[in-house]
Formats: structure tokens, sequence, C-alpha cells
């Protein structure tokens, strides 16, 4: 059974990972059979990402670490009712492609089974 260090600690390792630009370390975090879902808007744009099992995932996280680059990252909250997370979070948002720096919130729902993330869903917007 995980507790709630545990699943307090994963959403920490996820946002460590995120942060160092890490895919290998980003991966062994999810299950297997993990679900992924990114929806947010950047410059008026819809995206939307939603992937099934780390097969489809790990495309989706190397174009993420690939892209981007997040700094100034702060915790804003982080709710833990076993096996689930809520993690309010800041961060800025480098471009490797165009060198805009964009100031993002972001709110990840997390779903852990086993001390793996069984289930992902990240919202973002600008701020």
């Amino acid at each position: 059974m995980t507790d709630r260090q545990q699943v307090e600690q994963l959403v920490r390792e996820l946002h460590a990972a995120r942060l160092e630009g890490n895919l290998e370390r980003l991966c062994g975090l999810y299950a297997d059979e993990a679900r992924l879902r990114i929806a947010g808007s950047t410059d008026g744009k819809p995206i939307a990402i939603a992937a099934i099992g780390i097969a489809e995932i790990r495309p989706w996280l190397s174009v993420l670490v690939k892209t981007f680059r997040l700094t100034q990252y702060t915790i804003l909250s982080l709710a833990v009712d076993v096996p689930r997370a809520a993690a309010h979070w800041r961060v800025d948002i480098h471009s490797k492609i165009t060198g805009v720096v964009v100031p993002t919130e972001l709110v990840d729902l997390i779903d852990v089974r086993g001390g793996r993330i069984a289930s992902h869903t990240e919202f973002f917007v600008p701020v």
C-alpha cells in the first residue's frame, strides 16, 4: 500500500525530473499501462495530448523535454488523498526552439498504483 509520504515524494520526483529534462527518470515514474493527458492553451491555441501506456507516453515526454526548459519552479499547493494527489505549480517555460519564455501555472492530477503513476492529467495556462 502506498502511503501519503510516498505519493507526495512521487509528485516531487515527477517535477524534479521535468525540471532536469531527464527523459529516462520521467518514464521510470509511470506504470507500463499509465494514462497521460495534457490540456491547456497558449497564444489562444488549444493544446491537448492523450496517451495510454508507456510506449505512447514516452514520445510525448520526449517532445516536452527536447522542446522546453523549465525554470523558476514554485510549488503553490500539494494535496494528497492516497492514492491521489493534486499539485498546483508555477514555472517559466523556455522554448528551446524560439527562445520565448512564458510564465505558466500548471495543475497535476495524479493517481498512484504500486508506487508509480497510473494516471496523470495536467492542465496548464500562461499567466
